[in-house]
């Protein structure tokens, strides 16, 4: 039993998301203990099932009131493990392909704007006032930017240099220091050093924030943070990848 779950907990990404290092990607990994034995179950199955809750909890949103929202902020959560999982099912079987990466990226910018365009709809329906739809608008689109702007970047870089990408791949290894076969000391300083990924406000911030805000009734405080961090992130990116491409400098950056 150990000798799997250390090869299950061998799969979960090094560099996990703030509420994903700790939260929904080691339930994930208790999740695929038994789903990797399923014949039945592929990788993209499993993403497929992840949006589609997603839509679910999105709807439990629109639709609005105390017990929906509590059922959508445990859809988010649910949706988000089977997020985790398909990935790591894919690596435990060796069967990752360029394919099933990029439907999971696509899901999940997708899911991002569901959740948080209907979120914002329930708070004007509640207050009757544009600002939480203005607020998700632009939350959504500065965050969108993070990814274009990277993207961009990618191309342009990869264009002067084609081992760009390569070189890229090696500076985002990131060295396992924590989990299974590690002891008490290791574990509680890694689970110290993730609280600062808090901060970077990504797509595991917003998972435990938009829950926080369902379970609580407290969409517009929730929106105001959600449009504030990614203009300085999506503006702070942006100048960034700028400025590393004018001097040709190789700083791997997530999105």
């Amino acid at each position: 039993m150990t000798g799997k779950l250390k090869q299950l907990w061998a799969t979960k990404t090094r560099d996990d998301e703030w509420w994903s290092s700790f939260v929904t990607s080691p339930l994930a990994i208790v999740a695929n203990y038994g789903a990797v034995e399923l014949a039945s179950l592929t990788p993209n199955r499993i993403t497929a099932a992840s949006f589609l809750v997603a839509v679910v909890a999105t709807l439990g949103i629109l639709v609005g009131g105390t017990g929906w929202f509590i059922a959508a902020a445990v859809l988010i959560n649910l949706s988000h493990i089977l997020d985790c999982m398909d990935g790591q099912m894919a690596r435990y079987r060796k069967v990752s392909s360029p394919i099933g990466s990029y439907y999971d990226r696509l899901t999940d910018q997708i899911q991002v704007a569901l959740w948080f365009g209907a979120t914002g709809y329930a708070a004007y329906a509640q207050t009757g006032s544009a600002t939480p739809v203005f607020l998700a608008m632009i939350g959504i689109a500065f965050y969108g930017l993070r990814g274009y702007t990277k993207y961009v970047a990618l191309e342009i870089e990869t264009a002067r240099d084609p081992e760009y990408p390569a070189k890229m791949a090696q500076l985002r290894q990131a060295e396992t220091t924590a989990g299974l076969g590690f002891g008490f000391r290791a574990n509680w300083a890694w689970f110290l050093r993730e609280q600062s990924k808090i901060l970077a406000f990504d797509e595991g911030v917003f998972i435990f924030m938009l829950s926080f805000a369902l379970v609580f009734d407290q969409l517009l405080p929730m929106l105001w943070i959600f449009a504030a961090s990614q203009i300085f992130w999506g503006l702070y990116r942006s100048w960034l990848r700028g400025k590393n491409i004018g001097e040709n400098r190789k700083i791997f950056l997530q999105k």
